[in-house]
C-alpha cells in the first residue's frame, strides 16, 4: 500500500485539554487526535507538532504532522473523515501532502501568539473563557513603549525556561506590540522560537506596566540581568497560537 506524509493545521479550544502533549491519565490535544486517525486505520506511534502547548492555551494555527498508509482518497476527504471522528472543541482546517522529512517544530521559522484581554471590574462569563479580564484598566502606551525592548535577540531566561535542563535561553523576538477597541486589548508576539511560559510572563509584566504597577523599564531590565522583581503568569485562557510559519 501507498504511504503518504500529511501536514495540517489544528484548531482546538484548550480549555477541556491538560496541554498538547499526549499523557496517560489527562485528556490532552495529541491524545484525542490520536484517537481520530486509528478510527481511519492509522497505525503510527506518535503524531509531530510544532509546538507543546500548555493546559488551557488555544490554537489557530497548530501544525501537526503524521504518516498514512493506504489512503485511498483526497486530502479533502481525509480532513473530513478526521473532523467527523474528532471533538467538538477541536477541528483541522486544512491537510495537504507533505515532504517525507517534513518536521512541523524544526522546520518552523517563526511562530505567532496573541494574547487577548479585557478591562471590566466585574466578570464577564461570555468572554472570559478566551481573554484575561484585568482590573484596574490598562494604557496600552505604555505596554507598547515596554514592549519594544523585547525585540531583536536577547536571553530571555528570566521570562521562561528551555524545553530541556541546561538547553539554550536566547530567543529572537521578530516584532510584538499591542492593539485595543473599547475595553479590548491584544498582544501579537512573532519569535523563532519560545521558552515555556515566555508569552505568559511578558504579558504578566506588561499588564501589570499597563496598570502603573511596575516601571516601563522593567521588561528591559528583565533581559539585562536574567532576573525579574515582579513574578507571574497571565492566565492560560487568553494565549492563542496563531500561526506556525515555514517560508
Amino acid at each position: 500500500m501507498d504511504i503518504a506524509h500529511y501536514k495540517c493545521i489544528l484548531l482546538y479550544k484548550g480549555s477541556g485539554f491538560a496541554g498538547f502533549q499526549r499523557q496517560a491519565a489527562e485528556r490532552t490535544v495529541q491524545g484525542e487526535f490520536e484517537a481520530g486517525l486509528r478510527k481511519i486505520g492509522w497505525t503510527g506511534q506518535s503524531i509531530l507538532g510544532a509546538g507543546r502547548t500548555d493546559a488551557g492555551v488555544h490554537a489557530r494555527g497548530q501544525v501537526v504532522a503524521f504518516t498514512l498508509e493506504g489512503w485511498q482518497h483526497t486530502t479533502i476527504n481525509l480532513r473530513d473523515a478526521l473532523n467527523y471522528y474528532l471533538p467538538k472543541d477541536m477541528a483541522v482546517q486544512s491537510l495537504t501532502l507533505a515532504s517525507e522529512g517534513f518536521h512541523p517544530r524544526f522546520d518552523a521559522r517563526s511562530r505567532r501568539y496573541c494574547y487577548r484581554i479585557f478591562c471590566q471590574p466585574v466578570r464577564d462569563p461570555l468572554r472570559e473563557d478566551l481573554n484575561w479580564r484585568v482590573w484596574p484598566s490598562v494604557k496600552i502606551e505604555l505596554m507598547n513603549k515596554a514592549a519594544q525592548a523585547l525585540i531583536g535577540s536577547h536571553d530571555f531566561c528570566a521570562f521562561g525556561k528551555a524545553l530541556k535542563k541546561g538547553g539554550v535561553t536566547v530567543r529572537e523576538v521578530f516584532w510584538a506590540g499591542w492593539q485595543g477597541k473599547d475595553d479590548e486589548y491584544w498582544f501579537n508576539i512573532s519569535a523563532n522560537a519560545f521558552l515555556y511560559h515566555m508569552v505568559r510572563r511578558i504579558v504578566f509584566v506588561l499588564v501589570a506596566i499597563g496598570q502603573d504597577q511596575a516601571p516601563v523599564r522593567l521588561i528591559e531590565e528583565g533581559l539585562e540581568t536574567g532576573e525579574l522583581e515582579l513574578t507571574g503568569l497571565a492566565p492560560p485562557e487568553g494565549l492563542v497560537l496563531e500561526e506556525v510559519c515555514y517560508k
